[in-house]
């Protein structure tokens, strides 16, 4: 049960997300399609929260002593990746949206998709099935390339 909850558990991590749970889940020696499945789910139950919350809780917070820095950066990070996003994406939005969250570079994932998607008000419901389709996406991704790894250590 421990391996289950810490590589549900860090599905759920900023920047980490499941770009690091599946890989920590199947070297834990959890299958790899349950590892996913973990994943996905534990990457995806913070964005809601993210698209309705964090523009507000970023915005409160950035003028504040000791948090300010942080709150600042987290903004100005969601900001800057969304106006990428809509310079590149004009009406492809959804699409641009999906490819953010699903090709697993450094700065991008669910809770950077999200956060740019909430500070670009577009729509809730498009902007979390994008998210979902790009969560998927990294899923595959990292899925082949640990699957890959695992097998040229353990061969």
């Amino acid at each position: 049960m421990k391996k289950y909850l810490l590589t549900f558990l860090i599905s759920m991590v900023p920047i980490v997300e499941l770009r690091g749970g599946i890989p920590a889940g199947v070297l834990m020696g959890l299958p790899w399609y349950i590892a996913v499945v973990i994943c996905m789910v534990g990457n995806m139950i913070p964005v809601p929260f993210i698209f309705f919350f964090a523009r507000k809780v970023l915005e409160w917070g950035a003028d504040k002593p000791v948090i300010g820095k942080f709150f600042s950066w987290c903004l100005e990070k969601g900001r800057h990746g969304g106006e990428k996003l809509m310079a590149k994406a004009g009406k492809g939005m959804f699409w641009a949206l999906l490819l953010f969250v699903g090709i697993p570079l450094p700065g991008t994932g669910a809770w950077t998709g999200t956060l740019a998607a909430s500070l670009l008000d577009l729509d809730f419901k498009k902007s979390i099935i994008a998210v979902m389709c790009g969560v998927a996406l990294a899923a595959l991704i990292i899925t082949i390339l640990t699957l890959c790894g695992v097998t040229a250590f353990t061969s």
